[in-house]
């Protein structure tokens, strides 16, 4: 009888390794043997069912509000993503909400901003995760000591500047991503929006008090990074998915094409400096077509618009509703239509 490893079955059923180990503890996966602290389990195995009841606290949540987050659609995109797949890909992972709700063994995330992957790289490993808890309470710490708000904002700015600094290239990964994280929480609406430069510029959110995270959260989140097989990248999105095969699942979630009354340049897609326009857009469905055709399952989100239907007229396109939750006018906030194109139809 062949057999395979606590990690190899976790990569194959898409649950976390110390998942797999406490099923095989509680003799619920058929013929699993312990050697040691290793345990080995027969290739013939079934995936154990799991009767865990999950709350609402119990589930991973975006640790960053980030412009087009997915929570709000996550019914939508469960019931249509494929019912079976290999690897999963998300090259524009943002605040990762379909990421963390599929908690999939095996994925491979992307992101072009380098402080967004620093809070993923940080959440994986273990002492990057220490050192990142320890600066954030400290930024916490200092933030709630300003005895007025204008102090707080005196604080807020000395750490937004610190991008513009010649030692900022010198920062450690988790000073990075505790920044970030710092930034996110107390600027204005949430907004990560970054100059031409590359230097974040969202004015202070004008709050004295503030709480940076939950550890519930972040625990549950570098457990499932630290015991699965997530690879996190920081590139450009071909190159994020250039290892998709047959069977495996990629996810695209890009900066969207603007709504005609946002041609103004108000609409929000300045996550990063470089801009992702209509070329762009167009040089994306190029790739979409070429992954459905190596039998990649895609899927996509992005507004209804005319070229977006055009680029897409010969894959399913579902119209869904969803509220803008972030832009920079209260006006450019509210319902808007999105789309969910797969190159497949759920059965």
């Amino acid at each position: 009888m062949e057999f395979m490893s606590a990690k190899d079955a976790s990569v194959l059923w898409g649950i976390s390794q110390r998942r797999v180990a406490l099923l095989c503890s509680e003799k619920r996966i058929e013929g699993a043997e312990q050697f040691g602290n290793m345990w080995a389990i027969p290739k013939t195995a079934s995936k154990p069912s799991d009767p865990r009841k999950i709350s609402d606290d119990d589930v991973m949540k975006p640790v960053v509000k980030w412009a087009g987050g997915k929570r709000q659609l996550l019914d939508r995109l469960n019931a249509m993503k494929p019912k079976s797949f290999n690897r999963y890909f998300e090259p524009f992972v943002g605040g990762g909400a379909f990421f963390l709700e599929l908690a999939h063994g095996d994925s491979v995330i992307n992101d072009i901003n380098p402080e967004l992957i620093a809070i993923y790289r940080c959440l994986k490993n273990e002492i990057l995760y220490k050192k990142l808890i320890e600066k954030l309470d400290e930024y916490t710490l200092l933030h709630n000591a300003s005895s007025n708000m204008e102090a707080a904002a005196e604080f807020f700015y000395s750490v937004r500047n610190l991008d513009k600094s010649s030692e900022y290239s010198d920062f450690e990964e988790w000073e990075k991503a505790a920044r970030a994280l710092y930034l996110n929480k107390t600027c204005f609406n949430g907004l990560y929006r970054v100059n031409s430069k590359g230097f974040f510029n969202v004015p202070f959110a004008n709050k004295q008090n503030i709480v940076l995270y939950s550890k519930k959260n972040l625990d549950s989140i570098h457990e499932y990074l630290s015991c699965n097989n997530v690879e996190i990248l920081n590139g450009d999105y071909h190159d994020a998915v250039k290892k998709a095969k047959a069977g495996d699942f990629v996810y695209f979630d890009p900066p969207y094409d603007k709504l005609k009354k946002d041609k103004d340049t108000h609409s929000f897609t300045s996550y990063s400096k470089e801009d992702f326009g209509e070329n762009e857009q167009k040089s994306l469905a190029v790739l979409f077509r070429s992954l459905s055709d190596k039998g990649v399952f895609c899927m996509l989100s992005n507004h209804n618009t005319v070229l977006i239907q055009e680029l897409y007229k010969d894959f399913n396109i579902h119209i869904v509703h969803a509220n803008r939750l972030i832009n920079s006018r209260v006006e450019g906030r509210g319902p808007v239509e999105e789309v969910i194109i797969t190159n497949y139809i759920q059965e």
